[in-house]
C-alpha cells in the first residue's frame, strides 16, 4: 500500500478534469490494484465522468446551479457567503472519495472516463487529496 497527499492548485467554481494531474503526482502504479482518492473538503468534491467533450463540464455546473441554487430564503448558514451552503450541499450529493482499479500499471478508466474535481465555491483555494493505492 502506498499514500499520497496532493494539494491542488486553486481551481475556478465548475467541474475540472484532474486525471493527468494526480497521476503526474504518483511516482508509479502497481500493475493490479485500486486507486482510493478522498477530498479533504467539504465544499469541493471528486467524481468519475465524461472527459471527451469539455461542454459535458458546463453542462453539469449549469444543472447543478439549477438543482441548489444560491441566496435561497431557507438557508441559515451564510456567514461565509451566498456560495458557502450550496457548496456544502452538493459537495454532499456528489461525494468526498472515488475509488478506480488500477490494471497493468494503469487506471482501468472507461474510454471516455476522467476524474473530476467539483469546485463549488467562488474562491475555493486550494484543495488537498489523499490518494491511497491498494
Amino acid at each position: 500500500m502506498q499514500q499520497h497527499e496532493i494539494t491542488l492548485p486553486p481551481f475556478r467554481r465548475g467541474f475540472h478534469i484532474i486525471t493527468e494531474t494526480i497521476l503526474n503526482k504518483i511516482p508509479s502504479l502497481p500493475k493490479t490494484g485500486l486507486m482510493h482518492i478522498f477530498i479533504q473538503h467539504t465544499s469541493a468534491g471528486l467524481t468519475v465522468n465524461e472527459a471527451a467533450d469539455p461542454s459535458v463540464l458546463v453542462d453539469f455546473e449549469s444543472s447543478f446551479n439549477i438543482l441548489i441554487p444560491e441566496n435561497q430564503s431557507n438557508y441559515i448558514h451564510t456567514l461565509e457567503g451566498s456560495d458557502d451552503m450550496p457548496a456544502h450541499l452538493k459537495s454532499s450529493l456528489v461525494g468526498s472519495s472515488i475509488q478506480i482499479p488500477i490494471t497493468n500499471y494503469k487506471l482501468n478508466l472507461g474510454t471516455w472516463q476522467g476524474i473530476y474535481l467539483c469546485e463549488f465555491r467562488n474562491s475555493g483555494g486550494s484543495r488537498n487529496l489523499v490518494v491511497t493505492i491498494y
